[in-house]
């Protein structure tokens, strides 16, 4: 129920004036007003997946629903036409099961499930004067003028270089004196270095700063990556205290961001330019870094202050696209500081001459991705939301026929409203009933006032403009984005020639909460909790594969990194997971139960094979320290993974 905080996003409140507002009006003076709502609508719904990251991510994230959108118009719109009421409920349920289970991959293809759902409804359910052919293409053009904006438009403050930023004796060059040794070392006395390494070699002639101009085409992707070295320095601050295990989960988050961020659809299969190619080599750099940071925080010992110095000054680099200048040297007094000391090391070379080395990821084949949606996971998903999709657009339809509407003759309202309702991944089942009741009372009570003394069209047009604005704001908050987007949509069709109806929006808010309520907590044939335990499993293959290869000592460290990036990344998705199970009601609550001790036992397990993976890099072998806190991790993940979900068993 809380709201998330965070600057406002003045970028996206800038797209979202220019989105829904300016087509609307093109539209009407154009006389196609009807053309102008579908523009409008799938432009106020590519604003609402507009999310922070960079601009090849947008991509994905906009461009993915937004063509499972129109293919949700398609179908809708000729099921609407040419079925009866019996057969277009089995084709809308049909379709809440598809969109259910594809939700069950991940964050793109919740919302590719959610628009599919939200415009079938829209297709079946507001009959549109113009044909299919031209409503679909309309529909496509908005979500790509959003698309197009979010491309192009520069963002408030982007700048390649920063002359304030990586001041100093010009670019640093390991000496070969200090590089790490080929051979295992085992020497544990300190290192006679200053803290800051000097270039023995002559002072360097000055040569070409970075150019000081705006480029926005990488912003999302340099303030990524500047995240991760943020993360690794507070992760070094906070080793040896009560808040390294927050730390450590923002540092996976951080690098989760900047993966994602420099991994979106590309048209060449590698980096074209040398700005990105160097942001591929700067991430790359920072994941030994985040490694010794990990090993550090695994060894439960402060660290000097000045060991976080260097990766905050390679981040002040990253941000301004700049040199990182001298940078401190760590105590090297055991393993994990040398191995810091040695990712300081291969980071100064990589910002002096990046190059573009593999992102460690790893892609999942479309069996898998078929797997998910047919486990647990994805069929619990899909029933859910199948049946209440199904049962919603049922209702409003004997509603529609039994004339209960009146003047008001689309049906559209209640099954979208159940699409949003059923959606996990937005919060627990209670609290996004209750803020999808408030939202939408409170949108149509402000409608109401608007619609009584503002102008038409133009005043229309105007609040369409404001709320395309409020959306990226009230996006932290379940129950603000309602009343927005409820102001926002009743205006779009009042403008489309539809009467004011809010009392009527009110009572079928009000109905589909009630349907997703009593759905939502019927009984369902096989095992409950299925998403939890889906992810558990995940995380827990994850980490066995990782620990087999560490233990294996294998030297390949690209294959290490990518799957220690997959053994974190499952753990935060299945921390999400559980935690939100875990604010259900206690009817639905008990069926993850434990899932949380389980995914910390995890936890612990993989930050030590990170820690022993540094041992064995530094000296070969591993203590008895961390042979005994494996197998007692060991030991206690058997205990606790049969007690998930009422003393059930993991697959």
């Amino acid at each position: 129920m809380r709201a998330q905080r965070g600057p406002v996003p003045w970028a996206a409140v800038t797209r979202g004036a220019l989105a829904a507002g300016p087509l609307l009006l093109a539209a009407l003076l154009a006389g196609r007003a009807s053309l102008g709502v579908v523009a409008a609508i799938a432009a106020m719904l590519a604003g609402i997946n507009d999310r922070p990251g960079s601009r090849r991510t947008s991509v994905r994230r906009i461009g993915v629903p937004a063509l499972a959108g129109a293919v949700g118009l398609l179908v809708g719109s000729y099921a609407g036409a040419h079925l009866g009421a019996f057969a277009l409920t089995l084709v809308l349920t049909g379709l809440g099961l598809v969109g259910g289970g594809i939700s069950a991959i991940g964050p793109v293809a919740s919302g590719t499930g959610t628009q599919l759902l939200v415009t079938s409804a829209v297709g079946a359910g507001m009959p549109l004067p113009d044909p299919v052919w031209q409503t679909v293409p309309a529909f496509l053009a908005g979500a790509g003028w959003l698309l197009a904006l979010r491309l192009l438009l520069p963002t408030p403050v982007s700048r390649t270089g920063d002359p304030r930023a990586g001041r100093g004796r010009g670019p640093y060059r390991p000496d070969s004196r200090f590089a790490p040794r080929p051979d295992k070392r085992s020497d544990p006395r300190p290192d006679p270095r200053p803290d800051l390494r000097p270039d023995p070699r002559p002072e360097p002639r000055p040569g070409p700063r970075p150019d000081v101009r705006l480029d926005f085409r990488f912003d999302g992707e340099r303030a990524a990556v500047a995240e991760v070295y943020d993360a690794v320095a507070a992760l070094l601050d906070a080793a040896g205290t009560e808040h390294a295990g927050a730390r450590r989960a923002a540092l996976t988050a951080a690098l989760d961001h900047a993966q994602d961020a420099l991994a979106g659809p590309r048209l060449r299969r590698h980096p074209s330019s040398a700005a990105e190619r160097r942001l591929h080599a700067q991430y790359a750099a920072a994941l030994p870094l985040g490694e010794a940071a990990t090993a550090l925080a695994w060894a439960e010992r402060t660290v000097p202050k000045r060991a976080a110095e260097g990766p905050r000054r390679l981040a002040a680099a990253v941000r301004g696209n700049s040199l990182a200048g001298p940078l401190p040297a760590p105590a090297r007094t055991d393993p994990a500081l040398r191995a810091l000391d040695a990712a300081l090391l291969h980071a100064a070379e990589v910002f002096d001459r990046g190059r573009a080395p593999d992102l460690h990821t790893r892609r999942r084949s479309v069996a898998a991705l078929v797997r998910t949606v047919l486990g647990a996971g994805g069929r619990e998903y899909a029933l859910r939301a199948g049946l209440c999709f199904g049962a919603a657009a049922a209702t409003a339809q004997a509603l529609h026929h039994g004339h209960w509407y009146g003047a008001h003759q689309h049906w559209y309202w209640l099954p979208a409203t159940a699409v949003f309702l059923v959606k996990p991944d937005l919060g627990p089942l209670v609290s996004r009933v209750l803020c999808r009741a408030a939202g939408t009372v409170l949108g149509a009570l402000l409608f109401a006032g608007f619609a009584a003394v503002l102008p038409r069209p133009e005043g229309l047009v105007v609040l369409v403009a404001v709320c395309g604005a409020l959306v990226p704001v009230a996006a932290r908050h379940f129950a603000a984005q309602t009343t927005v987007v409820t102001v926002l949509v009743l205006a779009l069709v009042m403008v489309g020639g539809e009467p004011q109806a809010s009392a009527g929006r009110i009572g079928e808010t009000l109905l589909a909460c009630a349907i997703v309520l009593i759905v939502g907590h019927l009984p369902v044939p096989g095992q409950r909790g299925g998403g939890v335990r889906a992810r558990i499993d995940a995380a827990d293959a994850a980490a066995h594969a990782y620990l087999v290869h560490v233990l294996g000592e294998s030297d390949d460290r690209a294959a290490r990194w990518t799957l220690r990036r997959e053994a974190y990344r499952t753990l935060a998705e299945a921390r999400a997971a559980i935690a939100r199970a875990a604010a259900e009601l206690p009817a639905l609550a008990r069926h993850s139960a434990g899932a949380d001790e389980v995914a910390a036992v995890l936890e612990r397990l993989v930050d030590t094979t990170t820690a022993c993976a540094v041992h064995l890099d530094d000296i070969g072998r591993l203590t008895p320290r961390h042979t005994e806190r494996l197998a007692a991790l060991r030991d206690e993940l058997a205990t606790r993974r049969g007690r998930v979900g009422r003393s059930r068993t993991l697959a």
